[in-house]
């Protein structure tokens, strides 16, 4: 059965796409069937999607509040729909949200960033007292900078939003920036590398809890 998964947030420049085109590579290399949606109107997955002129994933742009309906007509030819989400666009945030089966929140070690996951948060909590739990969902930390305070305690901080908080992350990598720029994965660039290995562990934490 097809799974589709969010990656949401309200505030732009939390990760998403990154952690969306990586993870979505990395299932793929799994020997999963996978499409990307991209649902940002700047279409941030879509220029990467051309970087390699589509030599990796396959890309579609679904950019309105209709997400929801329009994702039906394709779910079932793929085991994996990773939805890029849009930030500050919340009909269509809550369009993904509606068709999701997990949302994964990426949020980088910042009091602004952590701040700004509360209405999000809500949304989807109250979407969730509705339809028996559903979605899932999750907080990855993005870009964790190493042996600083607030990297420390961010897993501590989340988790008083009451929704789980993966124990794998990404760092900030010159690999994720240097494979992006060439249409790339990290798995791709540096398949034996650090970075390669924090989506392989995020990956095996989001089957888990899909499968949970």
């Amino acid at each position: 059965m097809s799974k589709i998964i969010a990656i949401l947030n309200q505030k732009g420049g939390s990760g998403k796409t990154t952690l969306a085109t990586n993870l979505a590579r990395c299932l793929q290399l799994g020997g999963d069937r996978v499409l990307l949606i991209d649902s940002d109107p700047q279409g941030s997955a879509r220029d990467w999607h051309a970087a390699s002129e589509g030599a990796y994933l396959s890309v579609v742009g679904l950019d309105r509040a209709t997400l929801d309906k329009d994702i039906q007509a394709i779910k079932g030819q793929h085991d994996w729909l990773i939805i890029d989400g849009a930030p500050q666009i919340e009909n269509i945030a809550v369009a993904a949200i509606k068709c999701a089966d997990v949302v994964l929140i990426p949020v980088q070690p910042s009091p602004y960033d952590i701040w700004s996951c509360a209405d999000l948060v809500e949304i989807i909590q109250t979407r969730q007292q509705v339809t028996n739990g559903q979605p899932k969902a999750a907080f990855v930390v993005s870009r964790l900078i190493k042996n600083t305070q607030v990297g420390r305690e961010i897993r501590e901080i989340l988790e008083e939003y009451a929704l789980p908080v993966f124990q794998s992350c990404t760092t900030q990598r010159v690999a994720y920036v240097t494979s992006a720029s060439q249409g790339q994965s990290v798995l791709d660039a540096e398949p034996k590398g650090e970075a390669a290995q924090e989506i392989q562990q995020i990956a095996a934490e989001l089957q888990e809890l899909c499968h949970g």
